[in-house]
C-alpha cells in the first residue's frame, strides 16, 4: 500500500469543490471491519491491519455469515459510514481525526484509511473492499483534505472549532435518536403487556372472586336463599325452610315474646298480670 495523501497537487481530481464542499460524494463498498493499530500512519501498520480483519473475515465467511455492504458519503467533514438500506449512520469519522488513507496496490479491491476514536482516543484502521472503486474513493478522501486545508486557510483556522463543533452535535444528535428509538420499543413493549393482560382467553368467562371478612370467609347474607346440597347417599335434597322455620331458634322452638301470646296460652292469674303490664306499656308509665 503505498497511496497516502502526498499525491502531486498538479493531478486533476475527479470531482468539484462544490460537491465535496456543500454535499458529499457517495460509494458503496463491503466493509471488513475495524481493529486498533499502533501508529496514527504507516504503510506496515496498514497492512498488519489489512491480514487481521482479512482472517476474522475468513472465519465468519466459513460460519456462514456475509461481509456487510455500508454505503460511504465523504465531504470535506469527514467519511459517514451508513446501512445502505436504514440510511442508519454506524461511524462518522470527522476528517480533522483522519490520519492516513491508502489503498492496496496487491490487492486493488481494498482500501483504508486510519481515525483517530474521539472517545478512547485510540486510533483506529477501517477496512473495506471495493471491487472496482478503492482507487477512486481513496482519491476523493484526498481531494476533500485538500479542499479542507485550503478553507482552513482562508479562514485563519476558525472552521477547524466550527467542524469540531457540527461533529459533536451530530454526535449528539446520533446519540438522542438511538435513546428515542429505544424508548419507543420499550413503550411499545408495554402497550403490549397492558392489552394482553386485558384480554381474556377465548371462551373464558371473567369472574369477580368474592369479598371475605377478615377470617377469609364469604359474608352470610340472609336475604339470598340456601341453595341446598344433594345428599352424600344418593337420596333427594330436603325441602327448603318454609317461612315460619325460619323463625325458630337453634333448638327448634320458636321465640318467645309475652306480648303477643294468645290468652289461652297462660293460666288467667298469668295472664291477668301480663294485660295489666301491657296497660301499662300502652300508657307510658315505668315497670316496677
Amino acid at each position: 500500500m503505498n497511496r497516502a495523501f502526498n499525491r502531486k497537487r498538479d493531478k486533476s481530481w475527479m470531482h468539484t469543490p462544490e460537491a465535496l464542499a456543500k454535499h458529499f460524494i457517495a460509494y458503496n463498498a463491503k466493509f471488513l471491519g475495524n481493529t486498533e493499530v499502533d501508529q496514527p500512519k504507516g504503510t506496515e501498520i496498514v497492512r498488519d491491519a489489512v491480514r487481521k480483519l482479512k482472517f476474522q473475515r475468513h472465519i465468519k465467511k466459513s460460519e456462514g455469515q456475509k461481509v456487510p455492504k455500508v454505503e460511504l458519503q465523504i465531504s470535506i467533514y469527514g467519511v459517514k459510514i451508513l446501512d445502505p438500506k436504514t440510511k442508519d449512520v454506524l461511524h462518522n469519522c470527522q476528517l480533522h481525526r483522519i490520519s492516513f488513507c491508502a489503498d492496496d496496490k496487491t490487492d486493488k479491491r481494498i482500501f483504508t484509511f486510519i481515525c483517530k476514536d474521539s472517545e478512547s482516543n485510540k486510533h483506529l484502521c477501517y477496512v473495506f473492499d471495493s471491487e472496482k472503486c478503492a482507487e477512486e474513493i481513496t482519491l476523493t478522501i484526498g481531494q476533500a483534505f485538500d479542499l479542507a486545508y485550503k478553507k482552513f486557510l482562508e479562514s485563519g483556522g476558525k472552521d477547524v472549532e466550527t467542524r469540531k463543533q457540527i461533529g459533536t452535535l451530530q454526535k449528539r444528535i446520533q446519540e438522542l435518536e438511538s435513546e428515542n428509538s429505544e424508548l419507543k420499543k420499550q413503550l411499545q413493549n408495554l402497550e403490549e403487556q397492558l392489552r394482553s393482560s386485558k384480554v381474556s382467553p377465548a371462551g373464558s368467562i371473567s369472574t369477580k372472586p368474592p369479598s371475605t371478612d377478615i377470617f377469609d370467609m364469604i359474608p352470610f347474607s340472609p336475604v339470598e336463599p340456601l341453595v341446598p346440597l344433594p345428599a352424600s347417599n344418593g337420596a333427594p335434597p330436603p325441602p327448603p325452610a318454609r317461612a315460619a322455620d325460619l323463625r325458630k331458634d337453634l333448638f327448634g322452638a320458636e321465640p318467645f315474646d309475652p306480648f303477643i301470646c294468645g290468652a289461652a296460652d297462660f293460666p288467667p292469674d298469668i295472664q291477668s298480670k301480663l294485660d295489666e303490664m301491657q296497660r301499662q306499656r300502652w300508657r307510658g308509665s315505668k315497670w316496677d
